[in-house]
């Protein structure tokens, strides 16, 4: 008698992989994700990876994840908890479990719970046998037997074969979510295309997999089915990625050579590497020897006529402030991306943070100003590194662009776009005019000075880290004269106010409580304010990319509101720079420093507590 296989339909589900960090679990959570965005989901995905380079194999330290959201409805986060828990082995299960839903599905690899792997993990007892998992649902695979299995007669070693092992939990994934095989064999065919036997094996075991969950009852498959999205061509980036070709656009369409000269730093080392591959899109990549060097040669690259750009994180940020004072003072365009990470010193490198906001707004000596931006989304970093090059050059000023951890390595799919419906970009290069052409004649709506290129005999001029004479640029050490070019650079800066667009306010346009947010944290409190709208609450979201300068309508949606709760990933440093520079406001303050984003589920509670208690 045939068993008819029950088909359930959902909206949206949330998947985590999770192994030690050489068990391939981003690379399985990287293709279950190209896989549910070439199916027409949406998807937001969240990278974990460990803080140490090499933690001991099968502990807690050395636990690596990677979480993806996926649906047919609007996907503004990775997810708070997990409806699908993948554990390769005992101490993967130990540090992800407190992410999955009670009730939730657990896929484990029962190969790895051996008395020394549950010893590594911390356990005293097996999890499986001991009924501390009875309220979620266990689909016990014999993952890695299954693999030798399939590949026994491959002629690959063992050591080769076991690799292999994450795709025959990515086949269990698949069928269970009624995902397509074929991208991801295609990716086998590209990735290993001088590797047939590796091609093979790797299809073999992900077909064993899915075969696998096919035939075992305990495993239903689920429809999750396209999201009605925006006509065009899309692909999925991660944020890293959407900088790099953000920077590459504002190039092109600025008609400049793009030049970047970077450090390698995790978060940041992906900009690097991929602008590294666009040589034939007119790129040039210089990998120094250490941050300082690395801005010092996009200073020089600017000072040549380049569109000047480097990457870092935090304390690499740090390293290159004094470079950037001399670009300040050399008033030259240049774009730092900063992508943040959990300090101090080396932190938590490899997780998520908003803890640089207060140095890329004073840490330099002196009076220092430069444009500062935040980054709200993965996809958006493509925009916002196209609109920090367009700011840089066009006012003729270092703009610092943050990004952080969470946006760099997350996915989401990106629309994609001609260079030829971007803004324009216009330059302040001058090249070969004479008549009162100088280097520091300034545009009287903006103040930025032209921008000579050098080897020009009749525009000759003096440039360096030497205070500049406010009508010549010649050196000067007069006092009125400094203060008369310190207050200029920051008029300069704040200009630029009438230059971007307005804040806008996502919910309700007055009320009872404003949420603020910047950069990162803009998907939870999104999600979070858009539910409690439609529950009848008076609450809206003012999320800022721009931060220096403030957009010029800041005070008025300000003013509509009873109070204002100000959120983000560090103690309170935007907060602290709101009450410098509006001081006639009273603001609330919802911090969290964990490496990790916020929940939904913090959020709202906190702010029904404040809606209740009004």
């Amino acid at each position: 008698m045939n068993v008819k296989t029950v088909v359930k339909h959902l909206n949206k589900v949330t998947i985590r992989f999770s192994g030690d960090s050489g068990d391939g679990m981003q690379l399985s959570g990287k293709l279950f994700s190209d896989a549910s965005a070439l199916f027409g989901n949406n998807i937001s995905t969240f990278p974990d990876f460990p803080s140490e380079i090499r933690a001991p194999q099968g502990t807690i330290a050395g636990v690596s994840g990677f979480q993806v959201h996926f649906g047919n409805t609007e996907i503004n986060t990775p997810g708070d908890y997990a409806d699908v828990l993948v554990s390769m082995n005992p101490a993967a299960l130990k540090s992800n479990l407190k992410w999955l839903k009670k009730g939730g599905t657990i896929i484990i690899d029962i190969d790895s719970f051996e008395d020394k792997n549950l010893l590594k993990a911390g356990y005293t007892s097996n999890p499986l046998e001991d009924g501390s998992l009875e309220s979620y649902e266990i689909i016990a695979a014999p993952i890695t037997t299954q693999t030798q299995e399939l590949l026994k007669d491959s002629g690959l070693d063992f050591k080769s074969i076991l690799k292999t092992k994450n795709m025959f939990a990515l086949g269990l994934t698949f069928f269970m979510f009624n995902r397509p095989l074929e991208s991801t064999e295609h990716f086998f065919e590209k990735k290993f295309k001088d590797k047939p036997t590796i091609i093979e094996a790797n299809k073999k075991v992900l077909r064993g997999g899915y075969y696998y969950a096919e035939n075992v009852n305990a495993i239903e498959p689920h429809i999750i089915d396209p999201a009605k999205i925006e006509k065009g061509f899309y692909r999925t980036v991660n944020g890293n990625v959407a900088t790099a070709w953000g920077l590459l656009a504002a190039a092109e369409n600025a008609k400049l050579q793009l030049f970047l000269g970077s450090y390698p730093i995790t978060p940041a080392s992906e900009i690097l590497q991929e602008l590294s591959k666009q040589k034939s899109l007119g790129a040039h990549v210089i990998q120094c020897e250490d941050e300082i060097a690395g801005i010092c040669t996009a200073i020089g690259a600017s000072f040549a006529g380049n569109l000047a750009a480097t990457s870092t994180s935090g304390p690499g940020l740090s390293l290159k402030s004094e470079a950037i004072g001399l670009a300040v003072m050399m008033e030259l365009p240049i774009v730092i991306v900063d992508v943040q990470r959990s300090g101090p010193s080396t932190g938590l490198p490899t997780k998520t943070e908003q803890g640089d906001l207060l140095q890329t707004l004073y840490g330099r000596n002196g009076e220092s100003p430069c444009i500062v931006m935040a980054v709200t989304t993965s996809a958006g970093c493509f925009d916002a590194a196209y609109m920090a090059a367009k700011l840089s050059l066009e006012h003729m000023t270092p703009v610092i662009l943050l990004t952080d951890g969470y946006i760099a390595n997350g996915s989401q799919p990106w629309k994609i776009q001609k260079t030829s419906e971007l803004p324009a970009i216009t330059t302040r290069r001058v090249i070969g005019k004479l008549g009162n052409n100088t280097a520091f004649l300034r545009n009287e709506d903006s103040l930025a000075r032209n921008w000579v290129i050098p080897g020009q005999k009749e525009l000759m001029f003096r440039i360096g880290g030497l205070e500049k004479d406010s009508n010549t640029g010649a050196a000067s050490h007069d006092p009125e004269n400094h203060q008369r070019m310190c207050k200029l650079r920051e008029e300069k800066v704040q200009r630029v106010a009438n230059f971007i667009p307005d804040l806008e306010v996502i919910g309700e346009q007055s009320g009872d409580v404003l949420v603020v947010g910047w950069g990162s944290t803009y998907g939870h409190l999104l999600s979070v304010v858009e539910k409690l709208c439609a529950g009848g609450g008076k609450i809206g979201l003012a999320q800022f990319t721009y931060i220096k300068p403030l957009p010029k309508n800041t005070a008025d949606v300000f003013s509509r509101f009873k109070r204002i709760v100000v959120c983000e990933l560090n103690l309170g440093q935007f907060a602290s720079y709101l009450r410098t520079s509006l001081q006639q406001f009273k603001y609330e303050q919802f911090n969290k420093i964990q490496g990790l984003p916020f929940t939904e589920e913090e959020l709202k509670k906190h702010f029904m507590n404040i809606l209740e208690a009004k």
